[in-house]
């Protein structure tokens, strides 16, 4: 008679197995509880795929799409899809780019043939075949250099590349059918559990695969191109072509060279060229006296602010920077969430009529007093601070709604020049892996907070959600007015985080929640080696987050 174990769901219902039951036999004993298809498991703090046996006893969660461990894992096996899909319909010898996420989605490229709008429609339809055959996605564990032969046969390179810098004996491969491809996270169980999706053709062989986000799980809502944001990638892509730094494993290349110096280089004039051509725009247009400056968490507001600052100084112009924070309201004002915490992300937790009261009479030239926002007792106060513009003076606010004409309202549109900022990573991994976004800022975030405020890794993986929620209402919808878009990632700045962040994240607890993201994101930076900091000039972005900044002192 086989062994029972006891499976206790969430501490809220538990049932009996037999010993070596599944992980998916489990699962759909509890799928009552989910809106969407099971994707993974969570067994003792670790995420366990559905196709795992469970031979003791032990309490176990699962997670559909509407998280963001499930979404994660919904977006990789829908690129796994994708490249099936690519195969079948157009042979062996066409290739998919999966390049970056923009709108909820991925920027992909077809490389070998030329694709239009119908040969799209075309690959969605078989990618919606391959749904509806239900086909399990297997995991093998194999040597590494048996992966690599097995990719050079495929005429894979960018795999071949990307696994000769891992470290790894043992490395696993996700296949359907006899169609293996390399992930560092972990996929769905079956290719049905990811039948939400669209892909719509942009231009130039290229289109975007969409499909549910975490914020909007019911459906894939519509592509919306956001054409600044999209240019801003492409040159950044194309930039990276032309210096042969595309992915991990030449980026790789060049660190085991030692000629990572040179790259440092390459990548803080790219950052600053930007900056210098924003500065001459301002120049030429003596409309402008406001600069607004907004992005999302980690994005390196600050120094781009303060470094924009010597750029238009280089053209005779003072600049004089505004502080957001100083025009807080009184915490006892301020507006809270539905769980009884501060809002302090809202709009309305800043005094837009004295904001906007100030801004005004600097702008007519008179002589204010600026306050100072007292984050101890939650209370602005003067301390004989004050500010008055001279003729060729110039404004600089940066914070979260400053995109937001709202904050601004009753200032002249011509009179104001904004700016988005975003780390906009154009290193993937190989063409299949792409290193998302969030996760580089999510990776400079951890290390400025344990280095300047004594946070541990978990703590920011903590909060990292409802800072994410805040982006998504404050700051993205407002991206398209933006005048310009500065992108703050440089090409070299995995390697160079990776020598601090590493630590940080081993040392979160197993018992943790943040545990698994921790894992994942040690995963992701297997796949670069390290760059040592020596090299990164003192007035970089990226000394905003690892220290030794020229512009200020933590």
């Amino acid at each position: 008679m086989a062994k029972k174990i006891r499976i206790n769901f969430r501490d809220i219902e538990a049932k009996e197995f037999d010993s070596g039951t599944t992980l998916k036999e489990i699962s759909r004993e509890f799928e009552h509880y989910f809106n969407y298809p099971i994707l993974i498991g969570l067994v003792e703090n670790d995420l366990v795929e559905l196709n795992e046996p469970i031979t003791r006893s032990n309490v176990v969660d699962f997670y559909d799409r509407s998280s963001d461990v499930g979404n994660g894992i919904h977006g990789r096996t829908a690129q796994f899809l994708l490249t099936l899909a690519v195969k079948r319909l157009f042979g062996e010898e066409v290739e998919v780019m999966i390049e970056y996420s923009i709108d909820k989605g991925f920027y992909c490229e077809i490389v070998g043939i030329e694709i239009d709008k119908s040969e799209i429609k075309k690959l969605e339809n078989e990618m919606k075949k391959i749904c509806s055959e239900n086909l399990p996605i297997g995991k093998v564990s194999v040597s590494r250099l048996d992966a690599i032969k097995y990719f050079q046969k495929k005429k894979q390179y960018d795999k071949v590349r990307v696994l000769k810098y891992i470290s790894n004996t043992y490395i696993n491969l996700y296949h359907v059918d006899e169609t293996f491809d390399y992930f560092y996270g972990k996929l769905a169980y079956s290719t049905k559990d990811v039948e939400d999706f669209k892909l719509t053709y942009i231009r130039d062989n290229g289109f975007v695969l969409s499909y549910p986000s975490s914020y909007n799980p019911e459906c894939t809502l519509d592509y919306v191109h956001h054409e600044k944001l999209f240019e801003k990638f492409l040159e950044y892509n194309n930039w990276g072509r032309k210096i042969g730094v595309s992915n991990a494993s030449e980026l790789n290349e060049i660190v085991s060279m030692g000629n990572y110096d040179n790259l440092i280089r390459l990548s803080e004039v790219y950052y600053s060229n930007q900056l210098a051509r924003i500065s001459d725009h301002i120049a030429e247009n003596r409309n402008i006296r406001v600069v607004l400056i907004a992005g999302p968490s980690s994005a390196g507001k600050t120094t781009t602010a303060r470094k924009l600052s010597v750029y238009l100084q280089t053209h005779g112009l003072i600049p004089h920077q505004i502080s957001l924070d100083d025009y807080f309201i009184d915490r006892e004002k301020t507006p809270k969430l539905e769980n009884g915490e501060l809002d302090t992300e809202s709009l309305k937790a800043i005094d837009i009529t004295l904001f906007n009261k100030h801004l005004i009479k600097i702008l007519d030239g008179e002589k204010v007093e600026i306050p100072d926002y007292n984050f101890v007792f939650g209370k602005r106060e003067y301390k004989g601070k004050t500010l008055q513009l001279e003729e060729n003076g110039i404004i600089i606010i940066e914070g979260l709604h400053c995109l937001n004409d709202e904050l601004t309202m009753p200032i002249d549109r011509n009179c104001k020049y904004k700016i988005y900022i975003n780390a906009l990573t154009q290193v993937n991994i190989d063409n299949h892996n792409r290193v998302h976004t969030s996760d580089n800022r999510k990776l400079r975030r951890i290390v400025r907070d344990s280095k300047f405020r004594g946070f541990g890794a978990e703590k920011t993986l903590h909060m990292w959600k409802t800072i994410r929620e805040g982006e998504e209402k404050y700051i993205f919808p407002y991206q398209d007015d933006a005048d310009e878009i500065v992108n703050s990632a440089l090409t070299y700045e995995l390697g160079v985080l990776k020598t601090y962040v590493e630590p940080l994240l081993f040392n979160v607890p197993e018992t943790d929640p943040s545990y698994p993201e921790a894992i994942r994101l040690i995963n992701l930076l297997r796949n670069f080696l390290p760059i040592p900091s020596e090299e990164v000039p003192k007035d970089s972005v990226l000394r905003e987050f690892i220290g030794g900044s020229s512009f200020y002192r933590k």
